[in-house]
């Protein structure tokens, strides 16, 4: 990353601190019953955005558009042939922030000839990025105090997490019956940005760019296992290899 401008670097993270920053004042002090209607307008991801996602969008488009191409859940890419692309979902965890389940946030990777050189996630409700950054160590920053922490490490786990486990049941009774405990909790790029924090982290479904770009950034010294349909994030080899080898039998 020699070979990237200090000034591009530090620039571009407070950028992206500042758009999670407006985001939260947003949600926490203008949000209103309007913004949480549905536009009726199939984004780029295939899916019914909701006026939540574009106001997020915009936010980060607007702090962002100045370092790269934007290739955004909602817009896809706004291509301005800059070296840089800047991969966002803006809302992840739409349907738990329309629920009102307190799990949802953001994910932004930056991207240099589709390589991915930094990545940072948002837990919308606890207000912590998580990121790293051109090869820099995995950091937390609080939207609240505007600081960087240490977040309290407990060094075990009591459960693993299972994205999106309701379409996949042979998966879910082989882990019932290796006594496995597993959450779903609605939230992809959060989940696979914490997988240190769990036994693994467990995703099926199709796999975009937008959802694990930055999440995959952050956890890459963890092992991974990916097709085009599972990806496994874990600290743990041997529990990769289990989960793997009964996936590849089905």
């Amino acid at each position: 990353m020699n070979n990237i401008a200090a000034s591009y670097k530090n620039s571009f993270i407070e950028a992206v601190i500042l758009a999670n920053k407006e985001l939260y004042t947003y949600i926490n002090t203008n949000l209103s019953l309007n913004d949480y209607e549905y536009t009726n307008t199939i984004g780029f991801g295939g899916d019914n955005s909701l006026k939540m996602d574009l106001i997020a969008e915009n936010i980060f488009i607007k702090h962002l558009e100045k370092f790269g191409n934007i290739y955004s859940e909602e817009c896809g890419l706004l291509s301005t042939n800059k070296e840089y692309t800047i991969v966002i979902d803006p809302l992840d965890g739409s349907n738990n922030f329309y629920s009102n389940l307190p799990y949802y946030g953001t994910s932004v990777a930056l991207q240099k000839n589709g390589i991915t050189i930094a990545g940072f996630v948002t837990n919308l409700v606890s207000s912590v990025i998580i990121y790293r950054a051109f090869d820099d160590e995995i950091k937390y920053f609080s939207l609240l105090k505007e600081t960087n922490f240490t977040p309290i490490n407990l060094s075990k786990t009591k459960f693993s997490i299972f994205e999106r486990a309701y379409e996949y049941p042979a998966i879910c009774d082989f882990l019932s019956k290796n006594n496995i405990k597993y959450r779903s909790l609605g939230a992809v790029a959060l989940s696979l940005s914490e997988a240190n924090n769990y036994d693994f982290v467990l995703y099926g479904g199709k796999i975009r760019d937008f959802d694990v770009a930055a999440a995959l950034y952050i956890c890459k010294d963890l092992f991974v296992y990916r097709t085009d349909k599972i990806l496994l994030i874990s600290q743990n080899k041997q529990k990769i290899n289990l989960i793997k080898e009964f996936i590849n039998e089905v």
